[in-house]
């Protein structure tokens, strides 16, 4: 089996490679998130190719994944650079949400504690502090099984839909935005909100109105919290 069928080099031809600065881009959300505590062992980051199809963290540790180390898929789900042995098994979630939501540029896969609490009880946390509406709109997906095929992919963009973050019935989250920046601050702020929604079980959640109006001031605060994030887990590399 020659190397552009995924032989013994396991990868694509080179002219094929991902774009460099966006798998930079990539390698480094990856690497922050994981250093915020919202992966562990698992977990994935993407984010959408201009040109079409889009770019994935492989299957190894976020913490130490590198710009090489990007895996470049066609919005099918095929692989078409980087090693194929590591391409994620959920790639066809990353793909069938590419191909659903137009809107979504970016993809953070996560398992953080607090947001897996509140996914395992099959429940959206309630927005009982204004931060917590960085992550977005919430919703749920009721499969528990890995999202590892065209079909389970397909269901779970159609739960998703014009929502910003889903919540896997005991899977851990997705989080979706234009841009990676925003996707890792709803990731972030996903699993604030579901922290503080566990411990302050009494307090009364931020109405529909309310909700709207604190909602004004999200864009500036988002940004804010990317260069806080960038500051407190990112790197150089």
């Amino acid at each position: 089996m020659s190397d552009s069928e995924g032989g013994a080099a396991g990868r694509r031809p080179a002219s094929r490679a991902p774009h460099p600065e966006l798998a930079q881009q990539v390698a480094y959300a990856a690497r922050l998130i994981a250093r915020a505590g919202l992966v562990e062992a698992f977990g994935h980051v993407s984010t959408r190719r201009p040109e079409g199809g889009f770019l994935l963290t492989p299957s190894t540790p976020l913490l130490q994944v590198k710009p090489k180390d990007i895996i470049h898929l066609d919005l099918a789900g095929r692989v078409m650079g980087g090693e194929k042995a590591l391409c994620p098994a959920e790639a066809p979630l990353h793909a069938a949400i590419y191909s659903a939501c137009h809107d979504v540029g970016a993809i953070c896969r996560t398992h953080s504690p607090a947001a897996v609490v509140w996914a395992s009880r099959g429940e959206v946390p309630p927005l009982v502090h204004g931060l917590g509406g960085l992550s977005g709109v919430v919703t749920f997906h009721h499969e528990p099984q890995l999202v590892a095929s065209t079909e389970a992919g397909r269901a779970a963009a159609g739960d998703l839909g014009a929502y910003d973050c889903l919540l896997l019935h005991a899977n851990g989250a997705v989080c979706t935005a234009a841009e990676l920046p925003e996707a890792v601050v709803r990731a972030w702020y996903l699993e604030e909100r579901s922290r503080v929604a566990e411990h302050a079980r009494r307090a009364r959640a931020l109405t529909d109105s309310e909700a709207v109006l604190r909602a004004r001031h999200y864009e500036s605060e988002a940004q804010h919290a990317w260069e806080w994030l960038r500051l407190r887990f990112g790197d150089n590399n």
